[in-house]
């Protein structure tokens, strides 16, 4: 089964990231390997809303969450309005379809505390590793930016006279984030160390391995819960939650929501919104302790 055509319709036209891609051809061939066993169809551009919906049950007997379930029925939907709009299809079966109710779960971010003990202690380590995994949760928690940006940064991204660092977010939209003095500071540490490096198969990025190719994304994920595990006993230990902590801290700080928007690379307010939960209850924390009446 082929899905060229709409590989380089949401590469092209939609803009979507390579990750992005890849989990929505998966969603397809999933769904394309379940439509065939179960029901004989040899092509999903056929398939009417009640084999989707089978699917759905099914997905949720296995086990899945119904976040993820509505993550792989989003990659149908847009599969089947992208037929619709070259005139493949002339009815999208998910038309009227409804996504599963999801409970929403309330991330705790790490406190400042936390954070600062863990960057207390990367501040005693002066090797290429210890520097690079400091500058990597510097730039999280300075800068807010996601894991996937962090990981493609480049060298030439870096601009240590505007104290800058460009970075390429979702829907191949940039931002320029500023950098904090300590991190720049870390920055010039960090860089000679990588440049010793022997052999290096990807000498444009800023993040390597020993080896000297980039970095990804479960080596990131283990840097993280590594060093936090340490300081913090809370469930989720991920470079998100560095992004959650980073706009949490600020918003408790007073900033402008938009501001914080922006820095985020978030498309819609809601979005950033999911962030204000924390910052409410900090003000009620503050109300209760200050107000004369209480």
């Amino acid at each position: 089964m082929s899905f060229q055509a709409f590989t380089d319709y949401l590469q092209l036209e939609k803009k979507y990231s390579p990750n992005t891609i890849t989990a929505y051809l998966k969603d397809l061939r999933d769904f394309g390997k379940f439509a065939s066993d179960e029901y004989q169809y040899a092509n999903i551009d056929t398939v009417n809303y009640a084999i989707v919906r089978s699917w759905i049950v099914m997905l949720v007997d296995s086990g899945i969450s119904n976040r993820t379930v509505n993550r792989k029925i989003s990659s149908l939907n847009t599969y089947y309005k992208f037929l619709l709009k070259i005139g493949q299809i002339e009815v999208n079966p998910l038309a009227k379809h409804k996504s599963l109710k999801i409970s929403k779960k309330i991330q705790v971010p790490f406190s400042e505390t936390e954070i600062s003990s863990v960057l207390e202690f990367l501040a005693l380590q002066s090797d290429f590793i210890g520097l690079r995994d400091r500058l990597i949760v510097e730039l999280f928690y300075s800068t807010g930016i996601r894991r996937a940006e962090l990981i493609n940064i480049k060298l030439s991204d870096v601009s240590l006279s505007q104290k800058t660092v460009k970075v390429l977010g979702k829907r191949n939209n940039e931002r320029i984030m500023p950098l904090l003095p300590i991190v720049i500071q870390t920055i010039e540490a960090y860089v000679p160390h990588r440049n010793q490096l022997e052999n290096s198969n990807d000498s444009e990025y800023l993040f390597l391995t020993q080896k000297g190719v980039k970095i990804y994304e479960n080596l990131v994920y283990r840097i993280i819960n590594s060093y936090f595990s340490k300081t913090s006993e809370k469930v989720k230990k991920s470079p998100h939650i560095l992004r959650h902590s980073f706009a949490t801290h600020l918003l408790n700080e007073g900033a402008d929501i938009n501001a914080v928007k922006e820095l985020l690379g978030h498309s819609s307010l809601a979005s950033t919104q999911v962030y204000t939960q924390n910052s409410i209850a900090k003000l009620k924390e503050v109300y209760k302790s200050s107000h004369p009446r209480n």
